[in-house]
């Protein structure tokens, strides 16, 4: 069938349908088969666009690409021609196949091919929510068309993230093949001059350099003709953009051709170290971005190395090599001080070669010598762990604050010598009740807990008098106090305040602001209370009452000791855990 009149002289003949293989792909006039129903335009680029179409015989959606110019140059056809002919040869599961050519009702020609969905590798790497390992895989595949591109003889020319489509079912497609090269038998290099098309930004042009700057090779960038590793520099610098999170080359297209012409590092590692980057990858991408193109290696090598990290494939030798320069980085850092440096140097040493003794050796360094100056941020975290810590004790020490209430239903039976001095102490015991709650829930000054202990201490003293029982709830104060950071570290605080609070109601008696509580007689110290009559009480309630006392000073005391006894034993597990995690030959 030929196509309407008129018919552009560059239209395809027999010999050009030959080329496409055994099978050619049919030329129809539109008006010659029912219609297709054309939809929205999902792709546009400088001399095409790409509209969704349904073929109402067959029933199935496509992807058609037309033409954009109502009058195009037969140069434009030409070119429009072969990029349905280059894709229709690449008979690869990562390249949309055409299923025909034809021409539409002005002549102009059109080709189907099927329609592809997904995200593009340009949009998902802006995204960054995605496994760094998926898309190795499906740059894998995306290597392997490349390949059969190049065994077919065609350069692709213009690869970069926004031509590779990633489907929601694993699919991965090189899409725009629209200024691939076909190199002939003679012709190991194809132009990068504008008798073909140039991609910048997506779109496509006439008349300058062909390809997207940021992606070229720089055998390209110069404008020299090209062969199928200026392809692969292009898969390098995706793959540098996909180990780094950040393009090789800055957006702008003139800095990014000078990057290009410039560029003689490729190492994905040295530019972000904070990725943690495979040595075996950034070991191949610096060979695929190599600035001379016979230093690169071929796409089907570069996808079987990818293949094989993936795989579980590790170059043992470089590993080690790698972990010895962290190794010895990591020493250097704890030399000069910088204790948080030398340790990710050796544990990303040890992630390298987990055998190495002397990463292991400084890690061990780092977990057992405690640093002469503590860093900041360390400083900061012991605060609050030692705050949580004093919570967790203020939140103990309520029981004992609340159990005295329990003298209270036995108030009525006993002989009350001081009412006022009575219920100051019950006062007293609800105010510390309320700083201990206020200590667990947001922190209270340490210069009033420390008041209200003493005023609690002063009237318990009151109560019992200031031997034997006093001393002791002094002793389980002194077991929380010393739990606050601020107090823990001024022994002198911790004196002054034992000596201010034992003291008191000595003084206090002495200059008879309290009546006295305790006499020397021929017989020893009698001590006895002044809040009630010590005549009037039965024995059996003052023994039961020191032995309340007793049981629950010793029931705070055990808890305090199980929580020190519980971080001691947390500290040696995890000695020991990292003792044998580390090489059996380094001493813990």
């Amino acid at each position: 069938m030929s196509p309407p009149e008129p018919v552009d002289p560059s239209s395809p003949t027999v010999a050009d349908q030959q080329t496409l293989g055994t099978e050619p792909v049919a030329r129809i006039s539109i008006r010659d088969v029912p219609e297709y129903d054309l939809g929205e335009v999902i792709g546009r680029g400088g001399m095409g666009e790409v509209v969704v179409a349904h073929h109402r015989n067959i029933g199935r959606d496509v992807a058609l690409k037309r033409m954009r110019a109502e009058k195009p140059s037969a140069e434009n056809v030409d070119r429009f021609l072969r990029e349905a002919k280059i894709q229709a040869r690449l008979d690869h599961p990562s390249i949309a196949p055409v299923h025909e050519l034809g021409y539409d009702s002005d002549g102009l020609p059109y080709f189907t091919m099927k329609r592809v969905a997904g995200t593009t590798l340009a949009e998902l790497l802006a995204r960054r929510t995605e496994r760094v390992q998926r898309f190795l895989r499906a740059l894998v595949d995306v290597c392997l068309a490349v390949d059969l591109a190049h065994a077919r003889g065609i350069v692709h020319r213009d690869l970069k993230p926004s031509n590779i489509m990633l489907g929601d079912y694993g699919e991965v497609y090189v899409l725009d093949w629209g200024v691939a090269r076909i190199l002939t038998p003679g012709d190991k290099r194809a132009s990068t001059h504008s008798d073909d098309a140039i991609s910048f930004d997506g779109l496509t042009q006439v008349g300058a350099l062909i390809g997207t700057p940021g992606y070229m090779a720089p055998e390209q960038a110069r404008g020299e003709p090209v062969g199928p590793k200026a392809d692969v520099y292009s898969l390098g610098a995706i793959l540098f953009e996909i180990l780094s999170g950040e393009p090789l080359h800055k957006r702008d297209t003139g800095e990014a051709l000078a990057s290009t012409l410039s560029l003689t590092d490729g190492s994905p590692s040295r530019r972000r170290p904070d990725q943690r980057i495979a040595p075996e990858l950034d070991a191949l991408c610096i060979n695929a971005l190599a600035m001379e193109a016979d230093a690169r290696p071929t796409a089907r090598e570069l996808a079987d190395a990818i293949q094989g990290y993936l795989d579980g494939d590790r170059d043992v030798e470089r590993r080690r090599t790698a972990a010895n320069n962290l190794t010895q980085s990591a020493r250097t850092a704890l030399d000069a001080g910088d204790r948080g440096k030398a340790m990710r140097a050796a544990g990303r040493a040890l992630a390298l070669d987990p055998g190495s003794t002397s990463a292991a050796e400084v890690v061990m360094s780092l977990v057992v010598n405690e640093p002469t100056v503590i860093p900041a941020e360390v400083e900061d975290a012991l605060h609050e762990d030692e705050l949580k810590t004093a919570r967790a004790r203020s939140r103990r020490a309520l029981i004992p604050y609340a159990s005295i209430f329990l003298i209270a239903p036995m108030v009525p039976f006993l002989t009350v010598s001081d009412w006022p001095l009575l219920i100051a102490f019950f006062a007293a015991f609800a105010m510390m009740l309320v700083i201990t709650w206020a200590n667990v829930k947001v922190g209270v000054p340490i210069g009033v807990t420390l008041a209200g202990h003493t005023l609690t201490a002063l009237l318990f003293s009151r109560l019992v008098g200031p031997f034997v029982i006093t001393p002791m709830m002094l002793a389980a104060i002194l077991l929380s106090a010393t739990s606050l950071p601020w107090l823990n570290r001024r022994w002198w605080a911790v004196a002054l305040w034992t000596t201010v609070t034992v003291a008191l109601p000595f003084v206090l008696e002495w200059l008879g602001v309290f009546a006295p509580t305790w006499t020397l007689t021929p017989m020893g110290l009698v001590s006895h209370g002044s809040v009630f009559d010590p005549t009037r009480m039965h024995p059996n309630l003052i023994v039961f009452g020191h032995i309340a006392a007793v049981v629950l000073v010793a029931g705070y005391a055990r808890r305090v000791g199980r929580d020190r006894s519980d971080a001691q034993r947390r500290m040696f597990l995890q000695a020991w855990h990292l003792k044998h995690l580390l090489p059996k030959n380094v001493n813990a």
